[in-house]
């Protein structure tokens, strides 16, 4: 088991080391304690608070093995939201790895008997190889295949109607071509799940379903509110506001938070694209657009935001007041000044 697997562990050479090392499940997960079990745990509960896998573990091996474990994990909660939540988890901190190990980060050479990761190689191993063709400014995707991959990401620009197309190919550039990618490794991760569990398995880990369980209704993070007070939102929020009402082009990341915490407390899209007011009709769309995907079709939030620590990963946690010392979510920052305001 190696570097490469542990870091991409839904590639096909990861589900070979892992069949060759001949590892039981049920005795792994057995065991008193096992790391694995702990990591697979972190993995799953992290996609849900923070949109992120969590801290890779130092070990390769219990690293890799806490993804299968992870998938059992989802497949026991079984709830929709979950199994979508945790596979877009794992397919950003797949697509960040990507760029690092692409663009001259140290895990570009593996080892000594592995190839270099390379663009070639990504599209060989979701089978895109036949579909992905590259040109002298980029690349050209099969229509057929743009749409399934792009179907699910959030901006406007990749809707069909926008985009040039000629002889049943969509020109990309590299980085929308590994933006694709993502939604292949996200698509990846969620084939199959859930699926039946085996009692001797599932029987171990009634622990981890209840860790999961917790946070989907932990108190701490409220997702419902009565009014809808702007001078109620978090310094971090406002930013964000101020950021576009000034027509800056917010990294997606900003957008989703945004976007997530204004449909959270109960603002509908018309409601968003007025407190914005945003000159470009373009990013009115954008925000219909948005605010419409954090919610499921019964109408629940299906995307809450991110937490105070991964607001500070992304470095939209700026001017913190009083009461961002005592909290650590922005939703609860706003429950806390509600409160306070009443």
């Amino acid at each position: 088991m190696e570097r490469l697997h542990a870091r991409y562990p839904f590639f096909a050479a990861a589900r070979e080391a892992v069949d060759a090392a001949a590892v039981d499940l049920g005795e792994l997960v057995a065991r008193p304690d096992e790391p694995a079990v702990e990591r697979a745990i972190d993995r799953v509960v992290s996609a849900l608070t923070d949109h992120t896998i969590g801290e890779p573990h130092g070990d390769d091996r219990i690293e890799l093995l806490s993804y299968p474990v992870a998938r059992v994990v989802v497949s026991l909660v079984d709830d929709p939201v979950v199994t979508r939540t945790y596979a877009k988890a794992e397919a950003a901190t797949a697509h960040e790895r990507v760029l690092a190990d692409l663009d001259g980060g140290d895990g570009l050479n593996f080892t000594s008997n592995d190839t270099d990761l390379t663009v070639e190689r990504l599209l060989t191993e979701f089978d895109l190889d036949g579909e992905v063709t590259p040109t002298d400014d980029g690349y050209e995707v099969a229509v057929t295949r743009y749409l399934q991959l792009a179907g699910d990401l959030d901006d406007l620009d990749w809707r069909l109607p926008r985009r040039s197309l000629a002889d049943g190919e969509v020109p990309v550039t590299r980085d929308e071509l590994l933006e694709l990618l993502r939604a292949a490794i996200e698509e990846r991760v969620a084939a199959g799940l859930p699926f039946a569990v085996p009692d001797a398995i599932g029987e171990h880990l009634d622990h981890a379903v209840v860790a999961v369980e917790d946070v989907l209704s932990d108190p701490a993070v409220p997702t419902t509110f009565d009014d809808v007070e702007p001078a109620a939102f978090p310094p971090c929020v406002d930013a964000l506001l101020e950021r576009a009402r000034d027509g800056e082009e917010l990294p997606d990341h900003s957008w989703f938070v945004l976007l997530s915490f204004c449909a959270t407390v109960g603002m509908h899209a018309e409601e968003v694209v007025a407190i914005v007011d945003p000159d470009d009709e373009t990013v009115a769309e954008r925000i219909r657009y948005g605010v419409e995907r954090v919610a499921t079709s019964e109408g629940e939030i299906a995307y809450p935001p991110v937490s105070c620590a991964t607001m500070q990963t992304y470095g939209d946690c700026v001017n913190k007041d009083e009461t961002c010392e005592t909290i650590v979510h922005p939703l609860s920052y706003y429950e806390t000044r509600l409160a306070a305001d009443d």
